[in-house]
Order: C-alpha cells, then sequence, then structure tokens
C-alpha cells in the first residue's frame, strides 16, 4: 500500500535529495582522470573545433591547474598528457604548452574561489547563437541548470590571450554558473568538473534548441518561480555526478584509451 500519496511535494524532493546522497557515492577517478574524461564527452558530444578550446581544473596546490597540451585535440586527451600549470601558465608537469588563451582561466580562478573546473568550447549551435548576439534564453525544463544563472557579453574583446580579456570576461561571468560570449562561444565555471562538464553538454543543447524554436516562433517564458524550483532541483552535487558518470561511461567505452599511463 502507497504511503507517500498525501504527501507535499517539498517533503518528496526533500526525500529524494536524501535518497541520492545514499544512492550515489563519491567517486573513485582523480581529477586528472575527471579532465581526460570531459575532453572525450565533450569531443563525442559535438564541441570539437581543431584545437580551439580549454577545459581547466584546480589542482591540489593553490594557484594550480590541470589543463590539456596545446596541439592536442579533445580526442587525443589522457590523464597521461595532461599538462599541470601555474596561474602564469608555466608548465610545472608535463611537455608541451598551454594553449595562450587559458590566460582568462586564471582571472576566473581568481574572482571564483567556487569555481573548480572551468570548460570554454565553440561548439557548432553555441557558436551560430553567438553570432546573432542574443543571449541564452531558458524556456524548457532541461535547460532549467541555466535560468538566470547564464551569463551574456555582447561585445566581442577579441582573441583572449591578454589580461584585458580575463578582465572582461571574469566581470561578465560575475558569480554565474555560465556565460554566452557574442561571437565566440561559452564559459562555464562549475563547482566540479562532474558539474562543468555536465553544463557544457548541456549549454549546446540549449542553443540547438532555442535555434530552433527562434525559427519556429517567439519563445515563451518560463513561470519565475518554477523554473527557480527546477533550476535547484536539476542542479545538485549529486545529480550532476550522475550526470557525469554516465558521460564518463560512454566515453571510456568509446575511448578506452583516455587513461592511458
Amino acid at each position: 500500500m502507497a504511503d507517500t500519496m498525501n504527501d507535499s511535494k517539498t517533503d518528496l524532493m526533500a526525500r529524494a535529495e536524501a535518497r541520492m546522497a545514499e544512492t550515489f557515492g563519491e567517486s573513485e577517478l582523480s581529477v586528472r582522470q575527471k579532465v581526460a574524461l570531459t575532453c572525450r564527452v565533450l569531443f563525442d558530444h559535438g564541441h570539437d573545433s581543431g584545437l580551439a578550446g580549454q577545459i581547466t581544473a584546480r589542482a591540489e596546490a593553490p594557484g594550480t591547474y590541470y589543463t590539456q597540451r596545446l596541439g592536442l585535440g579533445f580526442d587525443e586527451i589522457t590523464e597521461e598528457n595532461l599538462l599541470l600549470v601555474d596561474e602564469d601558465l608555466n608548465v610545472l608537469e608535463g611537455s608541451g604548452m598551454a594553449n595562450p588563451a587559458n590566460r582568462f582561466h586564471s582571472w576566473i580562478y581568481r574572482a571564483r574561489p567556487d569555481a573548480q573546473c572551468i570548460v570554454h568550447t565553440h561548439p557548432f549551435h553555441v557558436a551560430a547563437l553567438s553570432m546573432l548576439e542574443i543571449p541564452l534564453v531558458v524556456s524548457q525544463m532541461d535547460l532549467a541548470p541555466f535560468y538566470d544563472d547564464c551569463a551574456f557579453l555582447p561585445d566581442w574583446p577579441g582573441v583572449p590571450v591578454g589580461n584585458e580579456e580575463g578582465a572582461i570576461i571574469s566581470a561578465a561571468l560575475g558569480d554565474k554558473k555560465a556565460i554566452l560570449l557574442a561571437h565566440h562561444g561559452h564559459v562555464i565555471a562549475g563547482a566540479s568538473v562532474e558539474e562543468a562538464c555536465s553544463l557544457a553538454v548541456l549549454i549546446e543543447r540549449a542553443a540547438r534548441l532555442q535555434l530552433a524554436a527562434m525559427a519556429a516562433g517567439p519563445i515563451a517564458p518560463l513561470p519565475d518561480r518554477l523554473a527557480r524550483e527546477a533550476h535547484d532541483w536539476t542542479l545538485t552535487p549529486k545529480r550532476s555526478a550522475a550526470n557525469f558518470a554516465y558521460y564518463a561511461r560512454q566515453a571510456a567505452r568509446k575511448h578506452p584509451d583516455v587513461f592511458r599511463r
């Protein structure tokens, strides 16, 4: 006999969150492995744009982070060939050099102590939307993690290899999880690698949906209260961990060399 049919939505949501906390344990993957998997996941989800784009994650020592080596595509990244760099992009571990555009990541990490992983890519639909100089519009439940949590930079500051672009992008991002960069791409500032990877996959789907909806007619807004409830419900650490685990399993099956040592 069911005994929860008269429970409130608030109680049911709280119970479900508690159950998720019990069900989904801590990942056994290292940060390096998560970053390498994120590169492969995003490659498989259309984020490849030659050598453009960077993925970074805070390392153990303050002011250091992991990133891919310039010259390698996302589909070539393994835990072995990742670099450990400092805020000035000096290589502390590994061979080769980091992408000079990583400089704005250092600015974001300084401004956002909560950010543990940054994803910047130029996926097709995000890039197409950026050409229209309009913000991301969240009008569908699956996209709720971005509701009132995706900033917009309407003016393209140029190639982001200087400190000027770092200051501009980090200021425009503010305290948001994401930002759409006009004439460029997007940036995700995640509280974990799992969250950053999940949101990066989602923002490309969001842009694709927005372009399709705009072609059909005006986009209707979501009710604010319900959209905020959906944002908070879908953007929890355990849900991000579950999303990432699914994507990671797919990537590991498709790219077994990702864990090459």
